[in-house]
């Protein structure tokens, strides 16, 4: 009996300690994935990294998520991906990130832009191509240049080709090209990950969606984008998003991320 009492108590104080955590008042530091409701409003300790992507400085485009592109991509669950991609979606669209929406042969072969994800744009036509590269094709060209930005997030079916090829092109262009991995997909998981080893080599940076999400909000005190960014990452985010379910279901008034509204 004894032994078995040792066992437990790692157990029992860290429960205590996971409980306490959110009952008691904001603690003196936020965390990234545990936020509190603690005023963030003085100046940074630091400076910021000019790497960090923010709402004014990048812009996103998406490329060929259509049925048929999905349909041979084999390196991750197709409605993992779709989840993904909206998810990204959404986050450019709370944050009024620029964003160019484009397709391969919409009408006479790869079908529509993936329903959730024009949603999210209802108003914004896809600018259809012929070419695989998306970087070879004018009226996307001119509307990169329209925007004005030099950080390009990016996804893209397939990340051997279609993402590739433009992030290849636009990183000799100068511009700073953040791929997004796993709102990216191929014909399988070694096309892929070379794919991705390859546009690292060349200086791409690699990202996930929800790390976009967060990288924009970057601070909890951001009242604007606050409510958005929890349902974004309640409905997208996985685990991190049924915990915040959680919290708030069980946890009442407690669970803050970032300072509630009421």
């Amino acid at each position: 009996m004894k032994t078995k009492y040792i066992k437990l108590v790692p157990f029992v104080i860290l429960s205590c300690v996971l409980t306490s955590a959110y009952a008691q008042k904001p603690a003196a530091k936020p965390g990234v994935g545990v936020p509190t409701s603690q005023s963030l409003t003085q100046a940074p300790a630091g400076k910021p990294s000019p790497r960090l992507l923010t709402p004014q400085n990048s812009a996103l485009i998406l490329i060929d998520h259509q049925p048929q592109m999905a349909f041979a991509t084999r390196s991750m669950d197709i409605m993992e991906l779709r989840n993904n991609v909206t998810g990204l979606a959404k986050a450019a669209k709370v944050f009024n990130v620029p964003t160019i929406l484009t397709t391969v042969a919409e009408k006479s072969f790869s079908g529509p832009v993936f329903p959730e994800v024009q949603a999210v744009f209802p108003n914004l036509q896809p600018i259809d191509r012929t070419t695989m590269n998306a970087w070879e094709d004018k009226n996307i060209i001119d509307a990169v240049k329209k925007i004005g930005r030099r950080k390009l997030v990016m996804a893209a079916l397939w990340t051997e080709v279609c993402l590739l090829e433009p992030t290849l092109s636009a990183i000799d262009e100068g511009y700073e090209v953040y791929i997004v991995t796993d709102a990216s997909g191929g014909v399988s998981k070694d096309a892929h990950a070379m794919a991705v080893q390859r546009m690292i080599q060349a200086g791409a940076q690699p990202v996930t969606w929800l790390q976009v999400l967060l990288e924009y909000q970057r601070d909890w005190a951001r009242q604007e984008t606050y409510n958005a960014v929890v349902d974004i990452a309640k409905q997208h985010g996985g685990g991190y998003g049924l915990g915040l379910i959680y919290a708030k279901t069980m946890l009442g008034e407690h669970a803050k991320e970032g300072g509630s509204q009421k």
